[in-house]
């Protein structure tokens, strides 16, 4: 199992000096103590929710303040920039780390596509051109395209990937049809969505099924799975427990803008971290399907509000999603339990966001030194 950091770079309030300074420091104790991977988004127009518009700005700093953790574009948004531009920055930072780049790519969501001036009805198809477009950007010799979105007169673009044939590719999910794509197209699964791994489980082991099968997008296949959680770790067991929910709920708070049109989130989300716990059945009994996850009885919105969902959501407690591994936090083995349960439902890499405007930088530094002196040793064994 590896693990990885995931990277918003939030702040509770407009600090823009500060979070670059404590993340780059974050990043080089995560390359001491053995973390795999540091992952960073691409968000734009998300003022202290996200301030993450440019990787590889950051990754050219920490190519040369690494030695040897992996570099992960977690992800391009493909339909806001010309392919060939992104080939030749992902292969920068290749070259300049030694071959240490990951490529995850995405579409992002409205909010932001609208903001770019971007229709995002046509994203999905912007998305699927580029992706087949980089690869062979790649390749060596002169590189021609004619698609519906971009054409390309024949050109040698370099450089070239350090990695040969190229760095692994990925794709963010959040949705059954595009693990389907990924196994498609042979690129490794992204799953954000924060989910219980029991959840997962019956996905995860259809996609490793249909990507033995794949026809892929570029010269390997990855068939690797990441999924998504909020990590930290602290010797206080409940008190890692209860500032890791916060985190949470905090990261999926009514007030983004991200999240501002997706009107059955919270149903969707307490279906994913394994359906209502017995605890709470009581309360709710009269909005609940028959089953969710697991059997375990579902939130129902048919004749409800998103209020009731929310309600339910904000209830479910700390001890559930840790023991359920939706979170991963507490002393270190109580992470290690958690972390025990991906691995049981087939993950292949755990990615933690764990910097996030609710935990304070030191809290951050600690948990990651946590990490690296008492979990990551074991799993390595």
């Amino acid at each position: 199992m590896r693990l990885s950091l995931a990277y918003e770079m939030q702040r509770p309030v407009v600090d823009d000096h500060r979070v670059i300074e404590e993340t780059l420091e974050q990043c080089v104790l995560a390359d001491r103590m053995g973390f795999d991977t540091v992952w960073f988004v691409e968000h734009h127009f998300l003022t202290s929710f996200s301030m993450s518009p440019c990787p590889e700005v950051m990754f050219g700093a920490l190519s040369q303040m690494t030695k040897r953790i992996r570099l992960g574009f977690g992800v391009v948004i493909l339909p806001y920039h010309h392919p060939v531009r992104v080939a030749e920055r992902v292969a920068m930072v290749d070259h300049m780390s030694g071959g240490r780049v990951e490529f995850g790519t995405g579409r992002s969501a409205p909010y932001e596509q609208m903001g770019m001036g971007i229709d995002p009805r046509n994203t999905r198809a912007m998305w699927e051109e580029s992706l087949r477009m980089i690869p062979r950007i790649w390749e060596d010799g002169l590189f021609s395209w004619e698609g519906k979105f971009w054409t390309v007169p024949p050109r040698d673009v370099r450089p070239k990937p350090y990695q040969r044939p190229h760095p692994r590719i990925w794709v963010a999910a959040l949705q059954p049809a595009t693990y389907e794509l990924a196994a498609e197209l042979g690129i490794g699964v992204m799953a954000l969505s924060v989910a219980s791994p029991s959840y997962l489980a019956p996905h995860i082991k259809q996609y490793k099924e249909r990507v033995r099968h794949a026809r892929p997008v570029g010269k390997v296949v990855n068939d690797q799975w990441l999924s998504a959680t909020m990590g930290l770790c602290d010797a206080d067991d409940k008190a890692a427990r209860e500032l890791s929910a916060k985190s949470l709920r905090t990261f999926f708070g009514p007030d983004r803008p991200y999240l501002k049109d997706q009107t059955h989130l919270y149903e969707q989300l307490v279906d994913s971290w394994g359906g209502v716990p017995d605890h709470l059945r009581a309360n709710f009994a009269r909005y609940l399907k028959t089953e969710g996850a697991e059997g375990a009885p579902a939130v129902d919105l048919s004749g409800g509000s998103g209020q009731i969902a929310s309600a339910l959501w904000n209830q479910i407690d700390a001890d559930t999603l840790v023991d359920r591994g939706v979170l991963v936090a507490g002393n270190p083995d109580t992470c290690l339990r958690s972390i025990a349960i991906h691995e049981e439902a087939g993950v292949d890499e755990l990615q933690f966001l764990m910097a996030t405007e609710t935990v304070p930088h030191e809290q951050v530094m600690s948990s990651i030194e946590m990490f690296g002196r008492h979990v990551i040793p074991k799993l390595k064994r």
